[in-house]
Order: C-alpha cells, then sequence, then structure tokens
C-alpha cells in the first residue's frame, strides 16, 4: 500500500530547491531535477512531491 506524499506542490521550472520550509522543520537545501519521462520529483529529506505545471492531474 502506498503512503502519499506529505506535501504537493506545483511548479513551472524543471529544477528546484527544497528546504523543507522554515524554523525547525526544514531541512539542508537540495536542488532537484524534475524528469521530463515523469513530471515530477520527491525530496529525499521531507517526501514533499513537486509537480511540473504540465503534469499537473496526471500523476
Amino acid at each position: 500500500m502506498a503512503t502519499a506524499a506529505p506535501e504537493t506542490v506545483y511548479v513551472d521550472t524543471t529544477r528546484v530547491a527544497c528546504d523543507g520550509g522554515e524554523g525547525a522543520l526544514g531541512h539542508p537545501r537540495v536542488w532537484l531535477q524534475i524528469p521530463e519521462a515523469t513530471g515530477f520529483v520527491e525530496c529525499p529529506y521531507c517526501d514533499k512531491k513537486i509537480v511540473h505545471k504540465d503534469f499537473e492531474g496526471k500523476v
């Protein structure tokens, strides 16, 4: 059984940064590349799902 991502955000670029938010809930900033084949990437620290706007509703 798959667990849903804690947060999903939609972006218009394929290169994105994630720092987990502000304060104690944050993590080191990481730069992620959204693959053209899948249209999304998940942060390895906080599991935030980042989806390219062209794939909204498809993933």
